[in-house]
């Protein structure tokens, strides 16, 4: 179970920094909404997760997921640029994940 709240923070996390890109500076109302009450669901499943998992463990795969998800989604979606640096650092941050994840297994 803490995995899933763990992934619903990821995806509330993504969802809202998402938002906050089509927010304008939050100048629209609609986007900016979305993002406070999307990074709101983050942090609330965020702190469920901690009661259980470790802070290290469950920082680095909300923050690291996130980043490598935003950084694709910025990629696919908002037309950003993709450069063989780009795709490297996210497979980076993906690498780094899991072997903090193997790390804290023990």
């Amino acid at each position: 179970m803490v995995y899933v709240t763990l992934i619903g923070a990821i995806l509330a996390e993504v969802l809202g920094t998402t938002a906050m890109k089509y927010s304008d500076g939050f100048s629209k109302l609609w986007p900016s909404l979305a993002t406070a009450a999307s990074y709101t669901i983050a942090f609330v499943l965020l702190a469920q997760t901690l009661k259980t998992m470790a802070v290290g463990t469950t920082y680095a795969i909300w923050s690291g997921v996130g980043t490598a998800a935003i950084a694709v989604i910025g990629i696919v979606f908002i037309g950003e640029s993709v450069s063989t640096a780009k795709i490297a650092g996210i497979l980076l941050v993906i690498v780094g994940v899991m072997l903090l994840n193997l790390g804290s297994a023990h």
